[in-house]
């Protein structure tokens, strides 16, 4: 992603430092900072506390806090692994990038875990920018096709999102964005609806600063004006990430997605989920019962942070004293809702048949 002009990744490797390096997306919008991360426990704080976020980088990261764990001790795969799986429950990615390195890194001796740990890290990281950009360029076959449909071109193409899908929640390109910047580069004149996403505001304060830095116009928007944007004919599609997918089809991402799917179809408005085959959960074949719905903390919907009128950063409580307070962080969207799923392979069904076989050919 371009940043002030300059290429970043959301997280790499510096080789000379022999540090992992991450994007603290905590600070954005107001600071860009990047934050060296030494050891395991930094790495399970840089999850839980959400200085990287997104499934797809969730993943990443923890591959590079095992890496982390054995540079330290040669031992400490099985208790890193362990620890790096409480950090965050919802998110697939998490799981399935451990197993994946887990099972290389059993296969060496114990003097070269750390180094066999890191070029896998480093390779994920690698694969994950591929699969993102993939996603991208078949999603942007269904943005052409929108585009050459649109009754009134003197009006850009109206794209609605919600949370931040975007660079910062994958290693580079997103899931979701990926696809808007990829119809940004093919020229296909766009305006996108961002949803705030409270409570933690990601599409405030990280998917318009990352639209910002691409030039890509945009309009930030209370999460509840979705649906009256698409009665009025303001939305001429839907595109948003995920955290899991169930073999059905079903979607789990951030919550208030569910409303904006039910919404779009309502209005006959196209939903889409751009989702590597990575987040694609084989084993499930519903969502509702079967997904953990991480539950987050009261702080986060009681108050809300930002800089005061002297630039400074701030937190301010929004609720009473003692508001007792619900704060689920994701929601599920039921296949039926979902017009298709965009992963590297193509824009799939959402059913169990268009999914079906994926799993022998995918990232798995």
């Amino acid at each position: 992603m371009k940043i002030n002009g300059s290429d970043y990744r959301s997280i790499w490797y510096d080789k000379n430092a022999g540090t992992v390096n991450i994007i603290d997306q905590t600070l954005l919008p107001h600071e860009f900072r990047i934050q060296q991360l030494q050891s395991l426990p930094e790495v399970c704080h840089a999850i839980t506390s959400m200085q990287v976020r997104g499934a797809p980088l969730i993943g990443v990261t923890a591959v590079f806090g095992l890496y982390l764990a054995l540079k330290h001790d040669a031992l400490a795969l099985a208790a890193a692994q362990k620890e790096l799986l409480k950090t965050r429950p919802t998110a697939v990615n998490l799981a399935w990038a451990l197993d994946r390195a887990s099972s290389q890194i059993d296969s060496v001796d114990a003097a070269a875990k750390a180094d066999k740990a890191l070029a896998v890290a480093c390779l994920m990281a690698d694969e994950d920018v591929q699969v993102c950009e993939a996603i991208g360029e078949h999603g942007l076959e269904l943005l052409q096709a929108l585009w050459q449909q649109k009754k009134d071109t003197s009006q850009p193409l109206n794209v609605l999102t919600h949370c931040n899908a975007g660079a910062l929640a994958t290693v580079d390109w997103g899931t979701a964005l990926s696809v808007i910047y990829k119809a940004h580069v093919a020229n296909i004149p766009l305006h996108i609806w961002v949803d705030e996403t409270r409570p933690r505001n990601q599409g405030a304060s990280l998917t318009c600063w990352e639209l910002e830095q691409q030039g890509i116009p945009y309009s930030l928007i209370v999460d509840n004006a979705g649906g009256h944007l698409m009665q009025i004919g303001k939305v001429d599609v839907c595109i948003v990430g995920s955290d899991r997918t169930t073999a059905h089809g079903d979607v789990c991402n951030k919550i208030g997605t569910y409303l904006k799917a039910l919404a779009a179809q309502d209005n006959g408005v196209p939903f889409y989920a751009a989702v590597p085959i990575s987040s694609i959960d084989f084993s499930l074949a519903v969502g509702h019962g079967a997904i953990p719905i991480e539950e987050r903390h009261a702080s986060e919907v009681t108050h809300i942070r930002g800089i005061n009128r002297l630039g400074n950063p701030s937190t301010v409580r929004i609720t009473s004293q003692n508001a007792p307070v619900s704060n689920f962080g994701f929601d599920i969207t039921p296949a039926r809702l979902v017009s298709g799923i965009i992963t590297e392979k193509g824009v799939l069904p959402a059913s169990e048949k268009g999914l079906e076989g994926i799993n022998r050919f995918g990232s798995a």
